[in-house]
């Protein structure tokens, strides 16, 4: 049962997720509507978007739709405005929306290379750029940028430009929350390893395969439950953490040890 104090501590927040639709985003979309935000979740897929909503309104929380390409700065610029308009404001951003695809590095094509670079770094500051130029306007506000374990904190073969992207997002949020403390915006990343979403089945891996290479794999003997990444995701966007500035905060269970 959530207590009194978790429920309340996004009361009266307006939040912003982008990768909405599924996965990480949908399950902190979820999270921040339960203690009490008003969030708006944006991806590509207007569907997927639709059944987060009904989800979040299913338990008794408010949500609103915003379809959004975060690779086009028109499309980034609209969400935000949007979001402000619908709701009277933007307090929380959490940027997850990204896209993961394997191989050796020689072997991938220019486009796959592109798209993670675009999705992944651009669209992460492309959704800063225009979440800050709100907060420092209007009083500041949290951030938190979903990065990875791959990458920033360990190199795994055949994930070589994921790696790169996501090393890419920990320093931008390094370099960002440099920048914009002053203006009263806290922004930080976390950094998760495996976790219960389809990004960590690898091609015709079923749930009770992943499982049992992932005993074998990972110190900590499983997969990270999502409630886990919300649960740090929210603690960071809270002001429990008021005094935590650039962080990159990793749940791996133990694997870049």
């Amino acid at each position: 049962m959530t207590s009194t104090r978790s429920a309340a501590r996004f009361a009266g927040t307006v939040a912003l997720v982008t990768g909405g639709g599924s996965g990480i985003g949908r399950a902190v979309a979820q999270a921040l509507a339960r203690e009490g935000a008003t969030v708006v979740v944006a991806g590509r897929r207007a569907d997927t978007l639709a059944e987060t909503v009904a989800l979040v309104e299913a338990d008794g929380g408010h949500a609103s739709l915003v379809p959004c390409d975060v690779t086009r700065a028109a499309d980034v610029e609209r969400l935000v405005d949007e979001t402000v308009a619908r709701h009277g404001g933007l307090h929380v951003a959490v940027n997850v929306a990204g896209t993961f695809a394997a191989g050796p590095l020689v072997e991938l094509d220019e486009a796959t290379w592109s798209n993670q670079l675009a999705v992944n770094v651009t669209g992460v500051w492309l959704s800063m750029r225009y979440e800050i130029r709100h907060m420092r306007r209007h009083g500041g506000g949290a951030i938190v940028n979903v990065a990875s374990v791959l990458g920033p904190h360990k190199a795994v073969p055949g994930t070589g430009a994921y790696g790169a992207t996501k090393a890419a997002v920990s320093a931008l949020t390094q370099a960002a929350a440099l920048e914009h403390i002053g203006d009263g915006i806290r922004i930080n990343a976390v950094s998760p390893g495996p976790a219960d979403t389809p990004m960590s089945l690898r091609p015709g891996e079923t749930p009770a395969e992943r499982a049992a290479r992932v005993r074998r794999e990972v110190p900590i003997g499983r997969i990270a439950d999502l409630s886990e990444v919300t649960s740090a995701v929210l603690w960071l966007a809270s002001p429990e953490a008021s005094f935590v500035v650039g962080h990159d905060l990793v749940l791996d269970g133990g694997v870049s040890l």
